[in-house]
């Protein structure tokens, strides 16, 4: 069934809740920042390495939104399995796909408290749609977190952003170093990262404060410098070097 589409002239009157939103863990002064972007922009890219609080920003605007009665729903999609196939495993819709998304409802719970936030999820305020079930929605009032975007393909990235309805947000989180991808050059993260500069709201920003133990940082740059030097890593979680010429 098509979408209803909803004009400025009857778009309902929101009202803010009059009491402010405590959340459990505050902002650092970089994602506070990176919040203003995201706010003043349609679609934003967040970039950043592993523990650099992507996806709690990402989750953090969208509780806020929610809240606020800007937006009627959060949308959440990821990439899961080779070719998104999940109908071979038990459960409904959001069962198959909670191995995916406890990350992301491990930041809900974060913010929020685990027992608050599970009466939007009961109330459906907070919809999972896998990659390969958003082809032909449309997201009306909503905010949607689309994560573990460096393993979307262009193909895929291209349907993602064209479902996005009118008074509508979207966040794409992603990693360049933690594709997954057979061809890393598949990735529709980078290529829409670098249009930003081309397209009005459209913003792309990096994360680079860590929020998780100082080792993690420092094994980072390791890999990456050992990376740069020639290290390829194989399908078997091996690795080789080779000599740059």
């Amino acid at each position: 069934m098509a979408s209803k589409t909803y004009t400025d002239e009857v778009y309902r009157s929101k009202k803010s809740p009059k009491n402010p939103i405590k959340y459990q863990i505050q902002l650092n002064e970089e994602q506070k920042q990176a919040k203003q972007i995201i706010l003043d922009n349609t679609i934003t890219l967040l970039a950043g390495s592993a523990g650099s609080g992507k996806t709690l920003l990402a989750c953090n605007v969208a509780l806020d939104g929610l809240f606020k009665r800007e937006y009627d729903k959060i949308i959440i999609t990821r990439p899961t399995v080779s070719k998104e196939e999940i109908g071979f495993l038990p459960g409904d819709l959001r069962e198959k796909m909670d191995p995916w998304v406890q990350p992301i409802y491990q930041n809900f719970y974060t913010l929020y408290g685990k027992d608050r936030m599970q009466k939007y999820f009961d109330e459906d305020l907070i919809e999972i749609v896998p990659v390969s079930f958003m082809r032909g929605r449309t997201f009306l009032d909503s905010i949607v977190i689309v994560d573990e975007a460096q393993n979307v393909t262009h193909e895929q990235m291209e349907m993602i952003i064209s479902r996005l309805g009118v008074r509508s947000k979207m966040i794409i989180c992603g990693d360049d170093y933690q594709i997954d991808l057979k061809k890393k050059a598949d990735s529709g993260f980078k290529f829409l990262y670098n249009a930003a500069s081309k397209v009005k709201k459209l913003a792309a920003l990096k994360l680079t404060t860590n929020h998780r133990d100082p080792i993690v940082e420092d094994l980072l740059e390791y890999y990456e410098e050992a990376i740069n030097k020639g290290m390829s890593i194989v399908t078997s979680g091996s690795y080789t070097y080779s000599k740059k010429s």
